[in-house]
């Protein structure tokens, strides 16, 4: 139980730098102000902007009722369905727990904001996306979003690459799996 209990350090410290950088922003500067331009090559902006919506303010139009069912209530139930399905199954080797871990601390973080921010998500990263899909600058994102999407694709990437032979899993054996073994 140690190896699953372990990973959720890393979803406390995504969900501590995630919602100390928002709050950071917040107390700050205004919303919707230009703060700095990093590098000074136009490449990363801090802007302190707000989403009432999901990813690329997807559903932002839709009526102010439908809004907690679609971007509170569903993600809930997602994240609760992640977490059960994590200490239910014994199928995630470590790194896809550390992945999991690191998707569930973005994802309570910007469940958080929906809940207890009602000006919307603070996104605050802006960075050049050089015309790439017709986009001069990628959307407006946060350190949650990063998480999500980081842990996503290493958690999906890690789906589709073959176990070696002491990888580092620490799942204990389904017990068809030890009967198999010569003693």
């Amino acid at each position: 139980m140690k190896h699953k209990l372990l990973p959720f350090i890393l979803t406390l410290l995504t969900l501590g730098a995630d919602q100390s950088s928002k709050a950071f922003i917040a107390a700050r500067w205004p919303q919707n102000s230009f703060i700095t331009d990093v590098f000074g090559n136009e490449f990363l902006h801090i802007i302190h902007v707000r989403n009432k919506a999901i990813a690329f303010s997807l559903g932002y139009n839709l009526p102010e009722w439908v809004k907690p069912l679609l971007f509170v209530l569903v993600p809930l139930a997602v994240l609760a369905l992640l977490i059960r399905y994590y200490f239910v199954s014994n199928e995630f080797n470590a790194l896809q727990r550390w992945s999991v871990a690191g998707i569930l601390g973005g994802g309570i973080g910007n469940l958080i904001d929906r809940i207890f921010r009602p000006d919307g998500v603070v996104d605050f990263i802006s960075v050049k996306f050089y015309g790439f899909l017709g986009l001069e600058r990628w959307p407006t994102f946060n350190v949650a979003d990063s998480c999500v999407v980081v842990f996503g694709i290493l958690l999906f990437v890690t789906m589709f690459r073959p176990e070696k032979a002491g990888s580092g899993d620490n799942r204990t054996p389904e017990p068809q799996e030890r009967r198999g073994r010569k003693k």
